[in-house]
């Protein structure tokens, strides 16, 4: 028996199940199988919480005596292989008491349910609940529900409070629009997939991460680096998955499965969600063949689900903290509906659905200054189809092929101020995948063709935009697996890009093991990708700078090279991690936003100052967790960033500058605390963000050299978050929570509020802390009980 490589059973798990990073196990040619037919094993691994079950993602099954195993996927879920040598099959855990079954009947589903190695009085989560996957090669941290509930998570812009690598933040001071911040650089150089479908892109970059709700979501896989070439060429500095509740998965009360939640903050911000799922019924009987007193039953064929994500969130509050006569938060309301059906066949796998999204704000100066106020406004209408096939070969566990498609129409339109701007986006994504072997499980391989095809529109004030991307391409990725040892991944693609030529793009991965506790990894890779200059900087226009586009963008590419090193080991007998990476991103050519002229906003190619123009960005992270006693968890960690750019070839200059808005360091202090069965559980986070360069913007400044130009820098500030609930065996769980405790906020982030119409005003290239101040939030999640 061989490891097969992450991502290994992507087709069959990842289209269409869920995505999966840990290693799928199948049979090697010298393993004792019958080649004629494989039997498949399948069943869930849980533990018990308040009387009901939470999946275990990554709990290992392994047949006893033999090295043939795999792990379960985000539902808990396994499957593995029949071995006609054994007939035990041992499940662990991290944190929690091994159990060995006798198999006598393998066709039965198992359902195993494990318990804490510390003590049989209590059943608790031992394990990290944001985790770094041991067995992808890729550096990736695993971010599971349990971590993702540590705070309200209203939606995946707040997924993050308790992780050291992504940092979020507003990007102005007036629409709402969140960024996010990895390895120094901005969120539209990570490759955002929901469920393997690139997501978070072109016009979604402006508000994208507030439409996917927290509580759609069963966890987040961060990879750090250059990401596989099967997702795609878009990955610069890192790729991120989000995986969202499955239709068909862990039924409650009549075979359905309901989850309520709702939330209120005390800005006066409302949200309600539902996610629900049941199977369908294929069949009915006929009433004239009841008997007397029989009840009509439908009987529900488990092969097909459906499933419902209702999201519906609004603000009508007016918020003005420092006096400025603006709202610190845009008014806005949110409908965001998924409507999802599934088919788990013997042979095929299919799952299609609906998306549906709509949201208006409505931000600027508050309404009792009159018909003459400044107001942003934004609609945005977003509608996306997809579907994902999968043919499966239950002979042949490691062989599969599968389709991705999905087709978006977004509309956006808005207003800053009288300067008008419209956008449209219509996208068609297909994604072709072939895995196998060669010869045995230690050599393993994807293949496939992809198509991208984006048309985009946008219109600010005199200045229109267009161009329509085809985008055929072709890639294979090679995986060496020497067991628990080494893991080798080479992957390359070749596109046929219609407005940049063909574009090769060549990554690598490293994953050693010296020991049983310890890892190293390295990673190299290209990736390129088209900017959408507007929507990509959407605060910059909430000012009354004069945008300058004079010439043609060209498309960004950056090489990214990265290692890492994770050691678990144990301190005065506790359990403890040490993560520590490095990464650098060198580009070829790069966007350059410059808003180092007041009341001007230049957008220029990199590449356009010669050899000699340079944009890099160094991060370095460490990472501590512990758990010093039963139950209580604790994270510290430190990044540093080093991002600079070249500024000022369209003016005959170039100097190197540190790049605006990036905190040069950053502190995370976490800790968590339950007590038995979760009945009660705290979570405080504390961070520091140290100083970062911003726009030197003082009044009477008139630029007249980069070399001469002076620097000015933010001041670093404390934020600290914390959240406590209760969870009731009926199902029920309360929670209280507060953000920035620390009450520090930013007290003037518009230059020139009171004359928005002037030529001063500008509310986006300042803004570099909290807007609003103390906020407390209150809300409940409602599951029935089985």
């Amino acid at each position: 028996m061989k490891a097969l490589s992450t991502g290994m059973m992507l087709v069959i798990n990842g289209l269409i199940l869920s995505y999966q990073t840990e290693a799928q196990t199948v049979p090697s040619q010298s393993s004792t199988i019958d080649s004629s037919k494989t039997l498949l094993l399948r069943g869930r691994v849980s533990e018990l919480v308040n009387n009901k079950t939470i999946p275990l993602v990554g709990a290992t099954a392994v047949w006893a005596g033999t090295s043939w195993g795999t792990v379960t996927d985000t539902d808990g879920h396994f499957q593995l292989p029949i071995h006609t040598n054994s007939k035990q099959l041992v499940i662990s855990y991290v944190g929690y008491r091994s159990d060995t079954l006798l198999i006598t009947n393998p066709t039965t589903h198992l359902n195993v349910t494990l318990r804490s190695e510390r003590t049989l009085q209590e059943v608790t989560v031992s394990g990290a609940p944001g985790q770094i996957d041991r067995i992808n090669p890729i550096q990736t941290e695993f971010i599971n529900q349990r971590a993702l509930a540590k705070a309200a998570c209203c939606n995946l812009s707040e997924s993050f409070e308790t992780n050291a690598s992504v940092s979020v933040s507003y990007s102005d001071a007036v629409t709402g629009a969140k960024q996010i911040q990895f390895l120094g650089l901005g969120g539209q150089y990570v490759q955002t997939n929901v469920e393997n479908i690139p997501n978070i892109r072109g016009l979604a970059t402006t508000f994208g991460l507030n439409y996917i709700p927290g509580t759609w979501i069963t966890s987040i896989d961060v990879g750090k680096g250059a990401g596989s070439v099967v997702n795609g060429y878009e990955s610069m500095s890192g790729q991120m998955n989000v995986e969202l509740q499955k239709p068909d998965r862990n039924a409650g009360p009549d075979n359905q499965k309901l989850f309520l939640n709702g939330y209120v903050n005390s800005f006066g911000r409302v949200e309600g969600n539902i996610n629900w799922s049941k199977p369908l019924a294929n069949k009915r009987n006929n009433y004239n063949d009841l008997r007397p007193g029989q009840k009509d039953r439908s009987i529900s064929d488990p092969k097909w689900s459906m499933g419902v994500l209702g999201h519906v969130s609004t603000l009508r509050t007016e918020i003005d903290q420092n006096k400025d006569g603006f709202r610190d938060l845009p008014l806005y309301t949110q409908v965001n509906v998924i409507n999802r059906y599934k088919y788990n066949g013997e042979k095929y796998m299919a799952q299609f659905g609906v998306k549906a999204l709509y949201e208006d704000r409505d931000g600027g100066q508050l309404s009792s200054v009159g018909n003459a106020r400044y107001r942003f406004l934004n609609t945005t209408k977003r509608l996306e189809l997809f579907s994902k096939t999968a043919k499966l070969y239950l002979d042949k566990p490691y062989k599969g092929l599968g389709l991705i498609l999905n087709g978006v129409h977004h509309e956006q339109s808005a207003r800053f101020g009288f300067a008008p701007y419209e956008g449209r986006q219509q996208t068609f994504y297909a994604n072709l995948i072939y895995q196998s072997i060669i010869g045995n499980t230690n050599n393993a391989f994807k293949a496939g063709l992809s198509y991208l095809l984006d048309d985009y529109s946008e219109h600010y004030k005199t200045i229109q935009t267009a161009r329509t991307e085809s985008v055929p391409g072709a890639f294979v990725e090679y995986t060496y697996t020497y067991p628990e040892k080494l893991t080798l991944v080479l992957g390359g693609r070749l596109d046929f890009h219609n407005l940049f030529g063909t574009q090769l793009t060549p990554r690598a991965h490293l994953k050693y093991n010296p020991s049983q506790h310890i890892t190293l990894r390295a990673s190299a890779g290209r990736g390129f990708r088209a900017a959408n200059p507007f929507a990509e900087n959407f605060g910059y226009l909430v000012s009354s700078r004069a945008v300058y586009l004079n010439q043609p963008l060209q498309f960004e590419s950056s090489w990214n090279y990265g290692i890492s090193l994770t050691n678990d080991f144990q301190v005065l007998g506790k359990k403890a991690s040490l993560v520590l990476d490095y990464h650098r991103t060198d580009f070829q050519n790069q966007l350059i936003v410059d808003i180092e002229h007041p009341g001007e906003l230049y957008f220029y190619n990199l590449a356009e100052a010669g050899g000699k123009a340079r944009s890099f960005a160094n991060s370095f992270q460490a990472e501590l967790n512990v758990q010093p006693a039963r139950r209580f968890e604790v994270k510290a960690a430190y990044r540093l960033f080093d991002v600079e750019q070249s500024m000022g070839s369209p003016f005959g200059e170039e100097r190197l500058l540190p790049k605006m808005m990036i905190s040069r360091e950053r502190v995370l202090l976490n800790a968590g605390y339950a007590l038995p069965f979760d009945k009660w559980k705290f979570d405080a986070t504390l961070q520091w963000n140290g100083p970062r360069r911003i726009p030197y913007l003082r009044e009477g400044y008139v630029h007249t050299s980069y070399q001469n130009m002076p620097v000015d820098m933010a001041p670093s500030f404390y934020n600290l978050n914390a959240q406590l609930s209760r969870a009731f065996r009926s199902g029920w769980e309360i929670y209280l929570g507060g953000e920035n405790l620390t009450g520090f906020r930013q007290l003037n982030p518009i230059v020139a509020a009171n004359d928005p119409f002037g030529p001063r005003f500008d509310a986006g290239s300042q803004v570099w802390g909290p807007i609003t101040g103390r906020m407390v939030y209150a809300g409940f999640r409602f599951k029935p009980q089985p």
